[in-house]
């Protein structure tokens, strides 16, 4: 790695919590994290993505978490956590799962470093420990959401739709949240030969990762032909630095059944971005696969 030090003590934990073989998005979030030297990692979640596209998503998010960290030579060297297996079927009812565990763990840590979880996916997990533990709304941590609808209104949106009672039940709690909503994740576009240009070169895992992109699209008449967003990364970018990208706060809104923003004013501020730097994490990212590469030969 770079040959620069970054001292424990201004590290920040951070946990990933990430729907990986949903689409092809959350594989370069999950490696930019690892290869980020302030980050210290203290754990990956294997998120659930609903049942449309798989009777067991879960199960595909850790297999595809494993597949990543052996394709990085990292098999062993990351903590991996199952989430929940499926949606909560209310607001009062948690999924118990070791992820919701893990996150209930590091909340509760006497550390002074603060935590950031990153949601990639579904809130199920999180919103599980909320339920499980409500005492870690109160702790130095900081929930960091992809997903959501634009605002004002809101509506139809992937991670969302996959638990809206999840999303409520974090919402509505006092627990510390940055959402990066759809309109904002969307703002991250590389193309097809950037990637083959800037990724592929370096390592088994280059190779994977912008081969895979273009599979993907490919599978599909209807998914785009010569690039794709790398909505997820964006997480990865604001926990370096929260600046990276125009936010305000607002008081939390909630949810309904068509998964439209209710603006009822009863819950506490929330930071939620306008816009992002996707040069500050494209290139970032870039230059850091590309040293993982070099210091692997």
């Amino acid at each position: 790695m770079y040959n620069f030090n970054i001292p424990e003590s201004k590290k920040i934990r951070v946990i990933l919590n990430t729907d990986l073989k949903n689409e092809v998005d959350d594989q370069f979030a999950m490696v930019h994290a690892i290869l980020t030297q302030s980050f210290d990692l203290r754990g990956i979640i294997p998120a659930h993505f609903g049942e449309g596209k798989s009777a067991i998503s879960q199960q595909d998010s850790y297999k595809e978490g494993m597949l990543i960290l052996e394709k990085m030579g990292m098999t062993g060297n990351v903590r991996i956590e199952n989430g929940a297996p499926k949606a909560m079927p209310d607001e009062k009812t948690p999924m118990d799962s070791p992820g919701a565990r893990l996150i209930i763990e590091e909340a509760m840590k006497d550390d002074k470093r603060p935590l950031y979880i990153a949601s990639l996916a579904t809130l199920t997990d999180i919103a599980s420990a909320i339920l499980l533990k409500p005492e870690i709304c109160s702790t130095n941590t900081t929930i960091v959401w992809i997903g959501g609808r634009d605002y004002p209104a809101g509506g139809w949106e992937y991670n969302l739709k996959n638990d809206v009672c999840a999303a409520n039940v974090l919402f509505k709690s006092d627990m510390k949240v940055w959402q990066i909503p759809r309109n904002v994740y969307r703002m991250m576009p590389v193309t097809f030969a950037e990637l083959y240009d800037r990724v592929r070169p370096y390592g088994e895992i280059g190779k994977y990762l912008a081969e895979n992109v273009v599979a993907f699209n490919n599978e599909w008449e209807s998914r785009p032909a010569e690039y794709r967003i790398l909505g997820d990364s964006p997480s990865i970018g604001v926990m370096m630095f929260p600046d990276c990208g125009k936010w305000s706060y607002m008081p939390a809104p909630e949810f309904d059944a068509s998964m439209h923003y209710i603006h009822n004013g009863l819950h506490r501020p929330i930071k939620v971005y306008e816009s992002i730097d996707a040069r500050f994490i494209l290139e970032d990212f870039y230059a850091k696969i590309k040293d993982f590469s070099r210091e692997k030969g």
